[in-house]
């Protein structure tokens, strides 16, 4: 009898492949699991085309719900973002794959798990590590490193075992997409000097005109954006309906060149409205409601998680440790942020939160005006003793 193999299946060229090479070479009943984190393909098409391509049964899982509570929020609260740009959607994706990936192995006594990743991306490595962190013993396939093919010969291969694909040698771009995020890949966009085609963009697909600018309230709860312009949504619809109107604009481009975990640098294309805007609005109420030390510690942390993200170290006991910091600090993250968007832009203009440490009699220099000045003074005077004494002893500058 066959051992079983569990499949990351996307309904992409590689993966549809993989599953008659997986069955030519390695003997096995393929079992194509597809994960719906908010990607627009028809995933019925996917999991009819994963059974007529050889697949003995195929799933559907929708866990955008999970993805949402379990790792686009949590690295929201951490202000995420690879090389303080990248908003990591692609990588915080990867770690629910692989658990989700697990957990089916599990189900159905598989012994072997496989996925669509190439020997130069980062996607191989955040899926090895998160399949072996979970369970050691999964032997771990990945035919698109052991089987080299240009996009063409993929496509000749295809044609020749008549397996159905939706591809053709005209589109030249790799895609992948979530609800937090698209990435564009491939074609003239692999010339770093090359500026890219605005047919790549689909969220940001711009409708507006220069002149028009409008304003959104997001209300959080927490760390937790709860409410769009005074209206509760639930999350899913929360992070579309901002993508919606943000990408009208033009809002959420990123073109930049990544140092990618292997070594190499590759240069990406980004489009994420709604996770720009509630990361910037996020990380602009915790400048409200946190006090200094706890900030400024918290931006080591937040470099420091979005590295581990990307490097695809979710499981693990410092990620675990890090995370609980980060809980910690949301609990009076909570108000409402305003901001303005205009063409290609955004700028948050006001914010306000009923645990705001902001005081107006403090911060004011007009006749309201309750600091103080004698204190500065000799504040400044302790402050600045030990460089005081050191150019008394003739050790100026140190």
């Amino acid at each position: 009898m066959s051992e079983k193999l569990i499949l990351a299946y996307s309904g992409g060229l590689d993966t549809t492949i993989a599953i008659r090479w997986l069955k030519e070479n390695y003997d096995v009943e393929v079992i194509a699991v597809l994960i719906d984190l908010g990607q627009p393909d028809n995933l019925k098409d996917a999991y009819e085309r994963a059974l007529s391509t050889g697949a003995s049964k195929a799933y559907i899982i929708d866990a955008k719900d999970e993805f949402i509570r379990d790792y686009i929020y949590p690295s929201l609260m951490a202000n995420a973002k690879y090389e303080k740009k990248y908003t990591l959607a692609t990588a915080i994706a990867r770690p629910l794959i692989a658990k989700i990936l697990v957990d089916f192995a599990k189900k159905e006594n598989a012994t072997m798990i496989a996925h669509g990743c190439t020997a130069k991306g980062n996607d191989q490595v955040r899926f090895d590590v998160g399949i072996r962190s979970l369970n050691p013993d999964i032997k771990i396939i990945a035919p698109m490193r052991l089987w080299k093919l240009s996009r063409e010969e993929e496509i000749e291969y295809a044609k020749k075992n008549n397996i159905k694909i939706n591809v053709t040698k005209k589109k030249i771009y790799s895609i992948d997409e979530n609800l937090w995020g698209r990435s564009i890949e491939c074609g003239n966009l692999e010339d770093p000097w090359s500026e890219p085609l605005e047919e790549i963009y689909k969220w940001s697909k711009i409708t507006k005109n220069e002149k028009d600018s409008e304003y959104i309230e997001i209300d959080f709860d927490h760390g937790v954006p709860v409410k769009l312009n005074n209206n509760k949504l639930n999350s899913v619809d929360l992070i579309l309906e901002i993508n919606k109107i943000a990408g009208a604009y033009g809002i959420g481009r990123l073109d930049m060149v990544e140092n990618r975990l292997i070594g190499i640098k590759s240069r990406e294309i980004y489009e994420a409205p709604a996770a720009e805007i509630l990361l910037e609005s996020h990380k602009q109420l915790e400048s409200l409601v946190l006090d200094r030390e706890l900030t400024h510690y918290k931006y080591m942390i937040e470099d420091k998680i979005s590295e581990m993200i990307y490097y695809g170290l979710w499981f693990t006991p410092l990620m675990n440790c890090l995370m609980k910091f980060i809980e910690e600090s949301q609990k009076f993250i909570s108000g409402t942020v305003r901001i303005q968007l205009a063409y290609k832009s955004f700028t948050v203009v006001g914010r306000k939160s009923q645990h705001s440490m902001y005081d107006y009699g403090l911060a004011t220099y007009d006749k309201n005006d309750t600091f103080d000045p004698k204190f500065s003074e000799n504040f400044i005077k302790i402050w600045g003793y030990p460089y005081e004494i050191l150019a008394k002893k003739g050790r100026k500058n140190g």
